[in-house]
């Protein structure tokens, strides 16, 4: 669970016992673990007691979603959607101009011989139809 939502759930819980550094946050979640794992102690009816505790410790069930706004505007979800936009074109590692020429010559290249393949092939079965059926 993150820390975010472990402070939600606490709700009256006050700043100074929140956890200032990471070694602490450590420490805190090591002291709120079981010490063994499911299962490891040999006994077989080990994993039920575990799981029965984590039942008890997870405290209110999930809100549910009647208290959130009903609809959201047109305009907000284009607003979203575009910062998103943003944010992920911010995250593309773009290429260097000689790399774009590099690709883009590529590119030409490729295209070209497709042409010139798909032409070739085109005239052969122009004069293979023509041979067969006869022209005139």
């Amino acid at each position: 669970m993150s820390e975010d939502r472990e402070q939600e759930q606490g709700g009256a819980r006050e700043d100074a016992a929140r956890p200032s550094s990471a070694a602490a946050r450590r420490e805190r979640r090591a002291s709120a673990r079981p010490a063994g794992r499911k299962g490891r102690s040999g006994e077989p009816g080990s994993a039920g007691a575990d799981s029965a505790r984590t039942t008890e410790s997870k405290g209110r069930p999930t809100p549910s979603r009647d208290g959130r706004q009903g609809r959201v505007s047109l305009f907000r979800k284009i607003g979203r959607f575009l910062r998103e936009v943003v944010a992920e074109l911010r995250k593309v590692i773009w290429p260097t101009r000689k790399a774009l020429a590099t690709y883009t010559l590529v590119v030409l290249v490729f295209v070209s011989i497709m042409v010139a393949f798909v032409a070739g092939v085109d005239v052969l079965f122009a004069k293979g139809v023509g041979w067969l059926f006869g022209s005139g």
